[in-house]
């Protein structure tokens, strides 16, 4: 089961058995803090009592470390300097639950206390490391199995998990799937900020994991106290941001930042930047599509800071290369097309000499970054008064302009991928109305993922489950549209796509990745600030990350940031198109999917022959499936 994910932790692995407990863990390290063998795991605590396998870094461990020293609580002197021997002493003399709330940092972990003969399992706060556990094999044989990937349950001996066709509906939707489901029935994943407690003997159930630490609560405490003015609230939060960027250089090993030119990623390393006199490893990949190449606006940034900036051009052959093996990188099927670039990224870092990488991550849904925000809304209250008739009559009319014609036309505004938006923007205007109809359309892949299934075996429909969508929300958003959907993307989006894409792209290659926006403490702060400093609609260009912008702008001029928001993607649309239309005919093919079980072809095969007439960018719809598609013939 280790070595399934030794690509995690290559530098050293461990076991540790507890026979009478019929428990195992199993460890592989990715050395970043005590290179030498005081770090390794699993690792038991300085009395015995308490054993661990732990994922991830705890950035204020230091601190930790003095206040277990001046209270008297170690058990015995340090054997090394890692932040796992910390955690261990901490839990002794706190508890697991209270060394959480008390630490800052990113992890996933299993804790076993001998004496009280109980497991506990824990995930950080915004999910940051991934953890799966469930039940598999049968009869005597029977066992609970957990670990960060699912390629490492998948080789326990005797997984007999089925496929669970209530999991593909929720990834027809988010082109993920939301914990806490899995793909594989009787596996979940735990959520984040949420803790799992078992006592032998097992019970024939598992009981709910309850949280250690709540968002929602969180959030709540920081509307209730805002921010009165620009001045109070620019000097805490650059603090925030400066002491997280700080403790998250904490390392061993060679760091640096990604570095893509925009607010966040700039941001993270120009306050890095400003700690040290050593110019930081900035590093950024470039791409030969126009309109997917953002180097040389990082190229911009890393000059006016005095980085060590390193940049590698990748070809679109480079990219298409790596798409047969996307199903090994991603244990479980994951249809965000920037998973590509993404994992390009990492890959050419880690080949450069880094170990540890500072991303931006967090920082759109926090502060306010992403269009919807100040784009969907906004649309929908000019719109919305028009009777159903008149919206689906509007819908037609925009997509009767191909794409590329909605682009030539807006090549003036400050709209990145105009035609893609305006064309998503008439598909949804029949279907949806409110505002939080609107949201639940703008993030869902297929708006009816349940027609696309074949009913189950038995004959059954298959529905689709409840999703973070669905989960309650605190009511002082009530009345904020634009909050509710930052909420819920920080619920649901932040931790099942973007931070599983970034652990899995940046895992595959040995390399750690690290979100300072994400520190716990910044985020507070950041649901502090009043709306208008988040996103102020009368500025020119993207209204975005007021909040951010204005820090950055002490470190970087204005003129080398202000541009139109772009994701971070590949020309998927044009090579499915092109040099990967026989790949793609090959997977779509009606008589394979009718065989296979899953998927209905009717619908799949009249989005894909408008995709080809392009007139229509089906290009999402269309990568979910082919993503199911390519796992299910390696894994299914």
């Amino acid at each position: 089961m280790a070595a399934a994910i030794a690509h995690r932790g290559p530098d050293d692995s461990g076991v540790w058995c507890d026979p009478g407990a019929g428990l195992a863990f199993a460890h592989q390290r990715l050395a970043i803090l005590d290179l030498s063998p005081a770090g390794h795991q699993p690792m038991a605590s300085a009395t015995g009592r308490y054993v661990i396998a732990f994922n991830g870094e705890i950035y204020n461990h230091l601190s930790l470390r003095r206040e277990l020293e001046g209270a008297g609580s170690l058990q015995r002197p340090w054997r090394g300097h890692s932040d796992t021997e910390t955690l261990l002493a901490a839990i002794e003399a706190w508890g697991l639950e209270t060394t959480l709330q008390r630490s800052s940092g990113m992890f996933a972990l299993a804790l076993w206390d001998r004496r009280e003969r109980r497991l506990q399992l824990a995930r950080d706060r915004f999910g940051e490391k991934p953890l799966y556990y469930g039940f598999s094999g049968a009869g005597a044989d029977r066992a609970l199995i957990f670990g960060s990937e699912l390629s490492a349950l998948r080789a326990f001996p005797g997984f007999n998990n089925a496929i669970d066709r209530q999991a593909l509906a929720s990834l027809l939707r988010f082109t993920v799937i939301a914990a806490p489901q899995s793909i594989y029935s009787g596996i979940r994943q735990l959520l984040p900020g949420h803790l799992l407690c078992l006592s032998l003997p097992l019970p024939a159930d598992l009981p709910e994991p309850r949280p250690w630490w709540c968002f929602r609560s969180m959030l709540s405490e920081a509307l209730q106290q805002p921010f009165g003015d620009w001045h109070e609230a620019s000097k805490a939060l650059e603090a925030g941001l400066t002491t997280a960027v700080q403790q998250q250089t904490l390392s061993d090993v060679p760091l640096g930042t990604f570095l893509s030119g925009g607010v966040d990623s700039s941001l993270v390393t120009a306050l890095l930047q400003a700690q040290t006199s050593r110019p930081v490893r900035t590093f950024t990949i470039g791409f030969d599509e126009a309109g997917f190449n953002e180097a040389p606006y990082a190229r911009a940034v890393a000059a006016h800071l005095g980085t060590d900036h390193c940049e590698t051009v990748l070809t679109a052959a480079d990219a298409r290369q790596l798409i047969p093996s996307l199903a090994s990188l991603y244990c479980e099927p994951f249809a965000d097309s920037s998973q590509l670039p993404t994992h390009l990224v990492c890959r050419e870092a880690r080949r450069s000499g880094l170990t540890v990488a500072l991303t931006g991550d967090g920082g759109d849904e926090l502060f306010g970054g992403y269009n919807r925000y100040f784009w969907g809304s906004r649309v929908w209250n000019r719109l919305a008064w028009l009777p159903w008739p008149c919206r689906r009559w509007l819908g037609h009319a925009i997509r009767s302009l191909p794409p590329a014609g909605w682009d030539a036309l807006g090549r003036p505004l400050p709209v990145d991928q105009l035609g893609h938006k305006a064309h998503k923007l008439a598909e949804r205007l029949a279907h949806v109305g409110t505002t939080d109809d609107l949201y639940r359309s703008l993030v869902s892949d297929w708006r009816d993922p349940a027609a696309l299934l074949q009913p189950d075996p038995t004959g059954r429909p298959v529905l689709e489950p409840p999703s973070p969508l669905d989960w309650p929300l605190p009511g002082g958003l009530a009345g904020d549209d634009v909050a509710r959907m930052m909420a819920t993307d920080t619920l649901n989006y932040l931790p099942n796509d973007i931070l599983t894409k970034v652990d899995r792209a940046a895992m595959a290659a040995s390399l750690e990745t690290r979100t300072p926006l994400l520190d716990h403490h910044v985020a507070a702060l950041a649901w502090r600030l009043p709306m208008a400093m988040k996103i102020h609609p009368g500025r020119e260009g993207s209204p975005g990350k007021w909040a951010l912008r204005q820090i950055l702008y002490k470190h970087v001029p204005r003129h080398l940031i202000e541009r139109p928001k772009a994701g971070f993607g590949m020309p998927i649309c044009q090579w499915l198109r092109g040099p990967l239309r026989e790949w793609a005919e090959d997977l779509l093919d009606p008589g394979l999917m009718q065989r296979q079980g899953y998927l209905r072809p009717e619908p799949i095969q009249t989005i894909w022959r408008q995709h080809l007439s392009g007139r229509f960018d089906h290009t999402s719809r269309l990568w979910t499936v082919l993503m199911w598609q390519v796992w299910l013939a390696e894994w299914g």
